[in-house]
């Protein structure tokens, strides 16, 4: 079947995402000891629970089979599985794979994340990300995860937003581990590169070739003062350590990311070389970048240039960045899947706009011959949102987070529209 203006191909997928940490709940780990230490924007919040999701798994596939999806995102919680370093909890890893042959046959393909931004609370102390010790650790893990996964046809993501990682973790200090250090964060990016690389053939030895990437969270980029030089070069430079620079890594082998005065790499990782078989797009935003003359020279602002309203996190809504974004990514001849979108709509009536919108750009990129393959919205559930807290609510479901009920939101209705037509219709 050929796409047209407003039709996706009969093969495209539609599904669903989640993260371990924020949806399963019952966890200890960095991001847990984070919370008790008041790190989070509302210092007494605590995931917890989280929605339970551990327990109501079955649940949570019949929802998303209901709005149509047919790939189901989650990801594997590495603190669960290795609570102790070097010691596995096989009965972790039996649930895990319970869970997963369930997905299966309620017919969603599994997509599987092994690093979704959280780590055992032993990883940080004995092997963090710039230690070489690490590498060998994610190897370690990544064997075990092989043998849950075989037979079950996944699609496998490496890492999830390694620049989020780097940027709030090793620069800011702003998430666990709380390191504000450019050199540091350069070794840490260098190490999660090899990291892919090693998990990449961990995989491969057990399970054969498997579709395997990364999920690279990717921002459109606008100078704040439009006649400012110094704002420009920033875009310039923003776009490509942040946007590029781990895709490049994993497809020349090269790492390359020049931040000046704030952060540099120039490291050949021959291993890394054409080491992803799709490209993993995560989309929300467009940021205004100014300079300004102390470290790190740059701030960091969104604004509603087009009177759409900012989301309820604060973020501006600029469907049109995310046609640019799949040009870009064009650029790396691999497939591509979008493994991240989605909106904070705390009323839940401005979900199924920016959904028809943003799989608008989807469909122009096609046209323009990007080989997007799949469409993971972002979430199936309200969920622990990290730093924010309980506050944004991402779900197509909503959750009553004091009962745990799960409740259809329109964007239900819509996506179900277009998931199981396969084509694009106006939002009501």
């Amino acid at each position: 079947m050929r796409t047209s203006e407003h039709t996706f191909p009969a093969d495209f997928t539609f599904g669903v995402a989640t993260s371990a940490y924020q949806v399963e709940g019952g966890i200890e780990n960095d991001w847990a000891e984070w919370e008790r230490a008041g790190r989070l924007k509302e210092p007494h919040a605590r995931c917890g629970p989280a929605v339970d999701h551990w327990n109501r798994y079955e649940e949570d596939y019949r929802l998303a089979t209901a709005v149509g999806a047919t790939a189901f995102r989650i990801s594997l919680e590495w603190a669960r599985i290795e609570p102790v370093r070097g010691q596995f909890d096989e009965a972790a890893l039996e649930g895990y794979r319970e869970r997963l042959l369930k997905m299966k046959a309620c017919g969603l393909t599994p997509v599987v994340t092994l690093h979704h931004f959280t780590h055992p609370t032993w990883f940080h102390r004995e092997t963090p990300w710039h230690s070489p010790e690490s590498v060998e650790v994610f190897r370690r893990y990544s064997r075990r995860c092989a043998a849950l996964l075989e037979g079950l046809d996944a699609r496998v993501i490496t890492f999830n937003e390694p620049m989020v990682l780097l940027l709030g973790g090793y620069l800011q200090g702003a998430i666990p581990p709380g390191i504000a250090d450019g050199a540091l964060t350069m070794k840490a990016m260098e190490n999660l590169v090899r990291a892919h690389a090693v998990a990449r053939r961990e995989l491969g030895e057990r399970l054969g070739r498997v579709p395997m990437g990364i999920s690279q969270n990717m921002l459109a980029f606008a100078p704040d003062r439009w006649w400012n030089p110094l704002d420009r070069a920033l875009v310039r430079l923003g776009a490509q350590a942040y946007n590029h620079a781990f895709h490049e890594a994993l497809s020349t082998g090269k790492l390359r990311v020049n931040m000046p005065g704030v952060a540099t790499a120039r490291v050949d990782i021959p291993e890394a070389r054409d080491s992803v078989e799709f490209v993993g797009v995560n989309y929300y935003s467009r940021a205004h970048l100014r300079f300004v003359p102390r470290p790190p020279f740059i701030e960091f602002k969104y604004r509603d240039t087009q009177g759409r309203g900012l989301t309820d996190i604060g973020w501006e809504d600029w469907p049109e960045g995310f046609l640019q974004t799949l040009r870009d990514v064009k650029r790396y001849g691999k497939p591509v899947w979008i493994t991240e979108n989605g909106i904070d709509d705390r009323s839940g009536t401005r979900r199924p706009h920016y959904l028809h919108t943003h799989l608008a750009q989807v469909l122009a990129a096609r046209a323009e011959g990007v080989d997007v393959q799949g469409y993971l919205y972002w979430s199936l559930l309200d969920n622990f949102e990290w730093l924010e807290g309980w506050g944004p609510r991402f779900g197509l479901y909503h959750v009553d987070f004091d009962t745990l009920e799960r409740k259809p939101t329109p964007a239900c209705d819509y996506f179900r529209q277009v998931a199981t037509g396969k084509r694009l219709v106006a939002p009501l």
